[in-house]
């Protein structure tokens, strides 16, 4: 990180040398994508256990709208309005000004999480050869096949490595050829296979107890502790403060409309993190004894037990069922380090002058080393210890609690309080083009309310 702080190039490259996203549907299905992840599937229905179903997630549905898409309209326009990657978006939108720290901070949180990430992702890569392999079958002690492999010196780095290159393979093809592409072909699978998932949770014969869980608000279970955690996971959801979003907007067109686009991807977002609820509540309260807040263990060691369970008596279908659920979780985190990787690479590439593919090559090897190290926590590296953590809690603790929510409070305080506002209510209107109903409401939530959110999860996360 040093390194990129100590040998920083201004960047000679013109916008027009750049890539564009070529439809708005494109534009739409890869933010979407970006957005869409592990989060979604796998820490959205644990926040919804531990925090009291229905309430919770009408709590969330408000702070997307209130907090986390004003933040994303931020980036839209600090990467649309620079047309560069985000520290040159600094660069050019305030010269020679400090505000170039909050770019730096982007592309150094992208490697760290890109890094820690990559290591869940290849777990669940792991898994989703296992299913199809038919090796998670009933009988097993879930929690023991699960720590015998985290804690493996090698099987784990090499599906994290594995999957690090297939987020490689996209990544340098470039924006159009590469991201857009398969972001096309991705994201409607991931629909399809939650359409599909969720139609044969609601079969099971503990659906109409998972639904009541999900449908039927308790609003005396809406205390301060779960209006923080909804507040934290709808900020977290939707990948804002990363600047991968303002990346990607650096690479729409003048007229893509940024607060339809941003409309969109919040409802995508959701739909995708809902629906996730509607296939593993279901399937959850359908297995007596699981209980619909079993944490981070849901998906490697709660999941293959109920599958098993609940299909006992068809367990063709279990186990279909169950290799469709991890393709899943693979896809959205796919979708999602897709975007990490690229705004990393993209600053590499258009300030060090490297070729894409030179440039995704160095930002995928740093990553499969850091992920490597915070692999090896789990296992032989396991006392080795910085601040008390190892690599992957301090990976997780430092861009989480800090990186993430100070990016986005510092997003936020620069589109409102330092651009001039004749610039941002252009970027939002298209020059005048589009009529944007609610704008006012649109900038009051993007210079006070967003900042202050984001600075509430932020003292709360440094609280916790």
């Amino acid at each position: 990180m040093v390194f990129l702080l100590n040998n920083y190039k201004m960047s000679a490259k013109d916008s027009n040398d750049r890539g564009t996203f070529g439809s708005r549907l494109g534009v739409v299905l890869a933010s979407a994508g970006s957005a869409v992840g592990l989060g979604n599937i796998w820490r959205f229905p644990t926040e919804v256990g531990n925090n009291g179903g229905a309430a919770f997630i009408m709590v969330y549905l408000a702070f997307v709208f209130l907090l986390a898409m004003p933040v994303m309209l931020a980036e839209f326009v600090i990467g649309r309005g620079s047309k560069a990657n985000t520290v040159g978006a600094y660069r050019t939108l305030a010269p020679g000004k400090p505000w170039i720290v909050a770019g730096f901070m982007g592309v150094i949180c992208g490697i760290l999480v890109l890094s820690f990430y990559s290591v869940v992702a290849g777990w669940t890569l792991h898994y989703t050869v296992e299913s199809f392999a038919n090796r998670l079958t009933a009988g097993q002690d879930f929690k023991a096949v699960f720590d015998k492999f985290v804690t493996n010196p090698w099987k784990p780095i090499a599906f994290q490595m594995a999957f690090l290159l297939m987020t490689h393979f996209v990544v340098s093809r470039g924006v159009e050829r590469g991201i857009e592409r398969y972001s096309k072909i991705m994201m409607p699978v991931l629909l399809l296979i939650i359409v599909v998932l969720v139609c044969c949770s609601l079969t099971m014969p503990g659906a109409g107890e998972g639904l009541q869980f999900l449908l039927h608000p308790d609003f005396s279970r809406v205390t301060t502790s779960v209006v923080l955690s909804a507040m934290g996971q709808a900020f977290f959801s939707l990948s804002v403060g990363l600047g991968c979003l303002a990346t990607y907007a650096s690479y729409f067109k003048k007229d893509t409309p940024l607060v339809s686009s941003a409309f969109n991807v919040c409802v995508l977002d959701s739909l995708v993190a809902i629906l996730s609820g509607f296939i593993i509540f279901p399937a959850v309260f359908s297995v007596p004894g699981m209980a619909p807040n079993a944490g981070p263990g849901l998906v490697y060691i709660t999941l293959p037990h109920v599958f098993n369970e609940a299909f006992s008596a068809m367990p063709l279908l279990g186990y279909l069922f169950s290799g469709m659920f991890y393709v899943l979780l693979l896809l959205a985190a796919l979708t999602s380090t897709i975007s990490m990787h690229e705004t990393a690479t993209a600053f590499i590439h258009e300030n060090y002058h490297l070729s894409r593919r030179k440039a995704a090559v160095v930002v995928t090897l740093i990553c499969m080393l850091l992920g490597a190290a915070c692999s090896l926590s789990f296992g032989p590296w396991s006392e080795i210890k910085i601040w008390n953590r190892g690599f992957f809690d301090l990976f997780d603790f430092l861009t989480a609690k800090f990186l993430m929510p100070l990016g986005g409070i510092l997003i936020t305080m620069f589109v409102e309080w330092y651009l001039d506002r004749r610039f941002v209510v252009a970027q939002l209107t298209n020059d005048g083009a589009l009529k944007v109903r609610g704008l006012r409401v649109l900038l009051f939530l993007i210079r006070w309310v967003a900042p202050i959110g984001v600075g509430i999860v932020f003292l709360n996360e440094i609280a916790n």
